[in-house]
């Protein structure tokens, strides 16, 4: 028996094994075809990005090419291929034309794995933060700080429950646009119950000035807290909550409480770095510790034991050195690595027990009111530079 084909027959063989061929050489690149679709996405994403913005210095003249993962500051998963990770901070010494400026694209939010973002040190005149990014629902890593953006912060950036790390320093340029319109509240970092380090130094918080300790204690896993000329005006008296516990570094300088130290400071059980600097504080700086036999309890706690620094420069604090000293370096392995106490109103002698301060790099008492003569035993402080 003798078998005919036809045509269409023919055609349609050759059609199967066109798809088979296609659908092969998709399996064999190692990426699915709906990954490589997406992929595609986001390459056009970052295209319609770089059009949107001024890059006087041509940092992305890398972006070319069917491979987005090798361009600069573009990194992608070595397992899925998409885009995780956007890098276009720029550098102190750049300068004014190596910074990127423009427009940030919606087309960001196409970049559906994306989970660092970082936008710091450029100069985007002005413009206001985008509310989208509070979209980019996987983000872990955010950094805008010292952007020149204007404005408040947008509330949507509440909507990162993911984000574990914001950096918000200085994101406006104080000296070219109005104060007034940079004012902020906190109500929006409440959903941001994942975050580890929060750095806002230099935003107007004064919206924020009587619950921003209260805002802050709702973020259980907090570790890093930066709220340096944040022109808040109050240093609460005792802790709403005890959320605080994983709290490690605090800068709190250059507000003006105009208050004494709170006893709380001292109790956070892993605290490292305390800075207090220029915040009109005063009173005796004893006062800012509990009774002696409290203050036997927090050695053994380690809450002052392991303290790394402390700096309390240019406040008003009186009261004797001595005793801060003997607490200080009362620990069994003391920590501290820098004390700066100095412009403020202490008096007394300098004890003989600052020689016990082993691990101290740095020591800064000046413009102070001590008498006496500086202890031999401060010979022993070799790690003094």
């Amino acid at each position: 028996m003798v078998y005919q084909f036809s045509n269409s027959g023919t055609n349609m063989a050759t059609t199967i094994a066109s798809v088979h061929l296609f659908f092969l050489v998709i399996m064999t690149s190692g990426l699915p075809f709906h990954k490589a679709a997406g992929i595609e996405t986001e390459k056009v994403a970052l295209l319609k990005l770089k059009q949107g913005l001024l890059d006087p210095s041509h940092r992305l003249s890398s972006w070319v090419g069917d491979d987005c993962c090798k361009w600069r500051g573009v990194v992608c998963s070595n397992r899925t291929g998409h885009v995780i990770k956007l890098n276009l901070h720029s550098l102190e010494d750049d300068g004014i034309d190596g910074k990127f400026g423009g427009e940030i694209s919606h087309s960001l939010l196409d970049l559906k794995y994306l989970n660092y973002l970082d936008l710091s040190m450029n100069n985007f005149e002005g413009t206001k933060i985008p509310k989208f990014i509070g979209s980019l629902e996987r983000l872990r890593y955010l950094n805008l700080s010292a952007a020149s953006f204007s404005g408040r912060i947008p509330p949507q950036l509440g909507n990162l429950s993911r984000l574990i790390y914001l950096d918000l320093k200085e994101y406006f340029d104080l000296n070219a646009y109005s104060d007034e319109s940079n004012q902020n509240d906190l109500q929006w970092i409440s959903g941001l119950y994942s975050l580890r380090h929060l750095n806002l130094e230099g935003a107007n918080l004064s919206r924020a000035s009587a619950y921003w300790l209260q805002a802050v204690s709702m973020l259980p896993s907090l570790s890093e807290l930066h709220l340096s000329s944040c022109r808040l005006s109050l240093l609460p008296p005792s802790l709403p909550s005890s959320n605080l516990t994983s709290l490690s570094v605090l800068v709190l300088s250059n507000n003006g409480f105009n208050s004494t130290i709170p006893q709380w400071l001292f109790q956070l059980r892993n605290l490292v770095h305390l800075d207090l600097s220029f915040d009109k504080l005063g009173g005796s700086i004893l006062n800012a510790f509990p009774n002696s036999t409290s203050l036997e309890k927090l050695k053994k706690m380690g809450s002052l034991c392991k303290l790394k620094t402390l700096i309390l420069c240019g406040n008003d604090l009186n009261g004797e050195i001595t005793e801060l000293i003997d607490v200080l370096s009362g620990c069994n392995n003391s920590s501290l690595e820098h004390l700066n106490l100095g412009f403020n109103k202490l008096g007394g002698v300098l004890p003989n027990s600052i020689g016990n301060l082993y691990n101290l790099q740095s020591l800064l008492l000046w413009e102070n009111s001590f008498v006496g003569s500086i202890p031999i035993s401060i010979g022993n402080l070799s790690n003094l530079k």
